[in-house]
């Protein structure tokens, strides 16, 4: 590449360098593999569900789908969840939904995820159908069944009980605590 490349809103070297040590002391290959991934998160032995959203996530943060999230790719995760801007973290969160990758939510797909999600947080005040339907009778407009990014994010930026469960229900910070404190259980 030959060119440095710069982290959107990033001033703090001292910053990067403890997240490359810190990238390097667990995953000393350079590349972090699904599998690695999960470990370092502590979220292996997960249901089929909670698996389907975790390989979700690492193929989100796998920017160029190789199969690994190097450390570029891992910085940027970081830096999308410290300092991503409201609309930046709603474009995530529908390439999130958009399992099939069509540029459209459905109702099944977004089931599918918040169930996924329910599996692996485990809290939640409504179901998955509850929670589906609640976000389709509140944001899509045209009521064609599908969401696009342009209704899924006016819709939830215009409620803000919806941004409020949304992000809640997507919110990263816990899979961010694990990166940051390097904490890995040992098995």
């Amino acid at each position: 590449m030959g060119t440095k490349e710069s982290l959107p809103g990033d001033d703090s070297a001292p910053e990067v360098h403890h997240y490359y040590s810190k990238f390097m002391r667990e995953c000393p290959s350079g590349q972090l593999s699904l599998h690695e991934f999960k470990k370092l998160l502590d979220l292996q032995g997960l249901d089929p569900q909670g698996d389907i959203y975790i390989k979700r996530v690492f193929d989100i943060f796998d920017l160029n789908q190789d199969g690994f999230i190097d450390f570029l790719e891992f910085i940027a995760a970081i830096n999308l969840v410290i300092r991503g801007k409201i609309d930046q973290k709603l474009k995530w969160y529908f390439k999130l939904y958009d399992a099939d990758g069509n540029g459209c939510i459905d109702k099944k797909e977004l089931l599918s995820i918040f169930t996924a999600i329910q599996a692996i947080n485990g809290h939640t005040n409504m179901s998955a159908e509850e929670f589906t339907n609640m976000v389709f009778q509140k944001i899509d407009v045209n009521n064609d069944g599908e969401l696009t990014l342009e209704e899924f994010i006016n819709g939830v930026e215009r409620d803000k009980d919806l941004m409020e469960l949304i992000t809640k229900s997507f919110d990263l910070s816990n899979v961010l605590k694990v990166i940051q404190s390097g904490r890995r259980h040992s098995i």
